[in-house]
């Protein structure tokens, strides 16, 4: 996770994976995007903001890339570093404006699934985007996948959506929007096994702070960067006035 205080699915770190994280197709569409665009920017590590459990990190490392982590919440990191390979990834623990990372520059810096909304704020945002443009070499490329605000807005079902999971719980969300602060909630409930074959249920609340891909390009802007790729998803599908999320890429120039 990132962001400046813990994501609310911290609570759930033992079940994020099963719960919360995206389709295994999105996962190898991510990271065989991520591979080919660290491969484009030349040599180097690269490095994961909101790193949390390595959905992403670890595939990438298993193709032989070095893969730092960011990760406000040890509770997260304690599940990836559980995982096959978990331990030999060097991860700094908290808020990605503070946290030290020592192991740059880096050929590539990304943030996924949505995470980069998990700033609070646009000074957080800007500050990401700077941070991001330090620990990059000449070259290297800043990553990042949002939803397109108006198709946000107007996508919020008024009765919830049921997400797909990988263990067969039930979870529904329900997306508030409020259109002036530019931020969203995502309401989870949770349906799933419990003890002596009962059903528990859980609910947590995340909430995000959305920007036009505009607003994007003028923090990269600020940062030095410059708008190099943008995409309607990780298959590197054409970005359009339909598309309804986009992942942005910045490049630091050389």
């Amino acid at each position: 996770m990132t962001g400046s205080a813990p994501s609310d699915y911290t609570a759930f770190a033992t079940h994020y994976d099963s719960w919360f994280a995206p389709s295994d197709r999105v996962t190898e569409d991510t990271v065989g995007a991520l591979a080919g665009l660290a491969e484009s920017a030349g040599a180097g590590p690269v490095l994961e903001l909101g790193i949390g459990t390595g959905r992403v990190a670890l595939p990438l490392a298993a193709r032989g890339m070095e893969v730092h982590g960011v990760d406000l919440s040890p509770a997260m990191v304690e599940q990836l570093r559980a995982k096959p390979g978990g331990r030999d990834i060097p991860v700094a623990l908290g808020d990605f404006r503070t946290a030290e990372v020592t192991g740059g520059p880096y050929a590539l810096v990304y943030v996924v699934n949505g995470a980069f909304a998990e700033l609070p704020t646009q000074d957080a945002q800007v500050d990401c985007f700077s941070r991001a443009a330090r620990l990059l070499r000449p070259g290297g490329l800043f990553v990042l996948d949002a939803h397109v605000p108006e198709a946000l807005a107007q996508g919020a079902p008024a009765g919830g959506h049921l997400l797909p999971t990988r263990g067969g719980e039930t979870v529904l969300r329900f997306r508030e929007v409020d259109r002036a602060e530019q931020r969203y909630r995502s309401h989870y409930v949770v349906l799933a096994s419990g003890a002596a074959g009962g059903a528990e249920m859980h609910r947590t609340t995340v909430s995000f702070r959305y920007a036009a891909a505009s607003e994007l390009d003028l923090m990269a802007r600020l940062a030095g960067l410059r708008p190099r790729e943008r995409w309607a998803d990780w298959t590197g599908a054409p970005f359009t006035s339909a598309s309804a999320f986009h992942v942005s890429v910045y490049e630091r120039p050389a």
